[in-house]
């Protein structure tokens, strides 16, 4: 992506997922973290003020410099320590088994090769660690999915690598997570097109 991808879409991520509207689903997701906690595409850190009293530490893997730069006063001011410990989802540098909880939010849409990085996320789990997640991807509904195909390639090219229609449910369970909590609802302010939210909890055997 170049200049565009470093210098103006993590801008553009940060105003977009920075939207009031999105705080409690942040607020849902981050519940329930516990312990050692890894963030898949921390961004600038939009959900540090959720993370729970039962977070020891978080480590956030993120690619984009200035990501990590927007996210420093966030990062300054969270009562959990945090430390940016990955540049790419889709291989952590982690042992296996690390981590007791992971969270990624708005993320699973942009990393190219998913299922790898899911792999990595189930890796660095230990046994019944759980995955949070909020994601948009497909819609419940063929007619918005037709539309969500249509312009798939106009949203990849605009927004980073982004993808409208990525079948979240389907990516988790494929990837050997068993699903504890799921819920598949349209967000209220946007054309359901980009609206369709996946939100839950999923646990790695």
């Amino acid at each position: 992506m170049g200049i565009y991808g470093d210098r103006v879409v993590p801008r553009i991520v940060d105003v977009a997922c920075g939207m009031r509207f999105n705080e409690p689903l942040r607020e849902r997701v981050c519940a329930g973290l516990r312990g050692r906690v890894v963030e898949i595409g921390f961004g600038s850190g939009l959900n540090v003020p959720f993370y729970p009293d039962t977070v020891d530490k978080v480590s956030a893997v993120e690619p984009a410099d200035l990501g990590w730069k927007l996210a420093s006063k966030r990062v300054a001011a969270s009562k959990v320590p945090i430390e940016r410990a990955g540049l790419d989802g889709q291989s952590l540098p982690f042992a296996d088994n690390t981590f007791d909880s992971a969270v990624s939010t708005w993320t699973m849409c942009t990393i190219p090769d998913v299922s790898t990085a899911l792999a990595e996320v189930r890796r660095v789990l230990a046994p019944g660690g759980t995955l949070h997640f909020v994601e948009h991807g497909l819609a419940p509904d063929r007619g918005v999915q037709t539309w969500q195909n249509r312009l798939n390639p106009l949203q990849k090219t605009l927004c980073g690598g982004c993808n409208l229609n990525r079948d979240i449910r389907g990516l988790l369970t494929t990837a050997g997570f068993e699903i504890q909590d799921i819920d598949i609802f349209y967000g209220e302010d946007a054309p359901r097109v980009f609206a369709a939210q996946s939100l839950g909890i999923a646990v790695s055997p």
